[in-house]
């Protein structure tokens, strides 16, 4: 049967109608790639804020405790972990820098709340010197996530996060607050949302909060407590205010709760003095507490050695290259020559009047104890619904949190796997 005309005229016009088609087509892709990029508009990101919260001190069990229903809802109906693994020493600066770095204290530099460094002759770095704090020097070891965010345009805000306040790599948040220890948790929280005013209208990517009230009443009355529980339920109460102050504004926000340590209860009948380990002249204190990192008098190194060296009960003392490995610390400058460990509950006291001066709570101790564990909470359109992760290092929150921002992170001692069950 012969092809109708129609049909094959059609058939004849085929390749002239594809040439034709090919060049429109050509035509549109170039004229769409030289096209320049809409700008965003105000108040409108690529990808959902972080926000990064810090309840310092909070145990993972705390929130057994009944005062804590919007954490326990974010838990909940978001991710929550059964615990997570501190850094050591489990101390504040340290963790919180591991936090935002990946890096375990030894590789990020501040390996205590308190430390010195032979490259900054009579300097000493302390919580409460506002100099040592502001000082590049002291961070600059590491590079935390509001500093490469910057760097890659992601404009980051810290409200109170250690290191905000130092200029890292000479780079700043775009805001920060400097640390006031009177400001209340809602003063804070009203303090980020003032910054995410009109939608987040300034587009910020990576933000910080933190709360101290736990940690400063864990060490006042101890762990579980009745003044710990008040200042749970206060932080809670914080935590509520944000999430309806994100609400109100229309800011979609991937929230991380971490912790950067427990808390363990001491006391005055549970302690080892160190003027009673080695004489008094053949040591200079660097830090005490549940740890002691001490450095020897000149000429003194040996009579240190033999006194301190010696097999005690409840506390373990190496020389710093001797350090267990799986405490993976020891090879950093500023960690002291001498470094003794407490068992968790003792504490290692300077001389008598400070062995009575002990109270309540603290931390420091072994990270792998379980008193020293931390909080993991996540909730956000990133999460996934119920999920409890197990044990993990809280050097895999940095990776994390680079991943949620969309910027390449960094190498670290950290890795995403052990957190991808939890995303979506």
């Amino acid at each position: 049967m012969p092809v109708p005309v129609t049909h094959l005229a059609s058939h004849r016009a085929a390749p002239w109608l594809n040439r034709l088609m090919g060049l429109i087509l050509l035509a549109l892709i170039t004229a769409c790639a030289n096209k320049p990029p809409v700008p965003v508009p105000a108040g409108i990101t690529q990808r959902p804020l972080v926000i990064l919260i810090s309840i310092d001190g909070m145990r993972p069990d705390d929130l057994q405790r009944g005062v804590t229903p919007t954490l326990s809802r974010m838990a909940v109906n978001g991710v929550r972990a059964e615990s997570m693994i501190p850094s050591f020493p489990t101390k504040t600066f340290p963790n919180h820098y591991t936090l935002v770095t990946g890096l375990r204290p030894d590789h990020h530099g501040v390996v205590d709340n308190t430390m010195e460094d032979a490259q900054m002759p009579g300097q000493r770095f302390s919580l409460s010197n506002a100099a040592a704090v502001t000082d590049r020097r002291w961070w600059d070891q590491a590079e935390p996530v509001w500093v490469t965010a910057e760097q890659h345009k992601v404009r980051t805000a810290t409200m109170f996060w250690p290191g905000a306040e130092a200029a890292i790599h000479g780079v700043r948040p775009t805001r920060y607050a400097s640390f006031d220890g009177k400001v209340s948790a809602n003063a804070r929280t009203d303090t980020v949302l003032s910054w995410l005013d009109g939608g987040n209208a300034e587009g910020f990517g990576f933000v910080t909060l933190y709360f101290d009230d736990v940690d400063h009443a864990g060490h006042e009355q101890g762990p579980g407590s009745p003044m710990v529980i008040e200042a749970l339920a206060k932080v809670d109460r914080a935590v509520g205010r944000l999430l309806d102050g994100l609400a109100a504004r229309k800011v979609p926000a991937n929230i991380v709760v971490v912790s950067d340590h427990g808390m363990a209860p001491v006391g005055n009948t549970r302690v080892l003095r160190l003027d009673q380990m080695a004489p008094a002249s053949s040591y200079r204190v660097v830090s005490s507490g549940t740890f002691a990192g001490l450095e020897p008098t000149p000429g003194q190194a040996a009579v240190l050695e033999q006194g301190l060296l010696q097999a005690r009960d409840h506390v373990e003392c190496w020389r710093k290259a001797d350090i267990p490995k799986r405490f993976n610390f020891g090879q950093n400058a500023r960690v002291p020559s001498y470094f003794c460990l407490a068992e968790p509950g003792w504490t290692l006291a300077t001389n008598e009047q400070s062995a009575q001066r002990v109270k309540g709570g603290a931390h420091g101790y072994d990270h792998q104890a379980p008193d020293m564990r931390a909080t993991f909470i996540a909730s956000g359109p990133a999460f996934k619904n119920g999920v409890v992760l197990p044990p993990f290092d809280n050097v895999d929150v940095y990776p994390l949190l680079m991943q949620l921002i969309g910027v390449k992170p960094l190498p670290s001692d950290g890795r995403l796997e052990p957190l991808l069950p939890a995303l979506r």
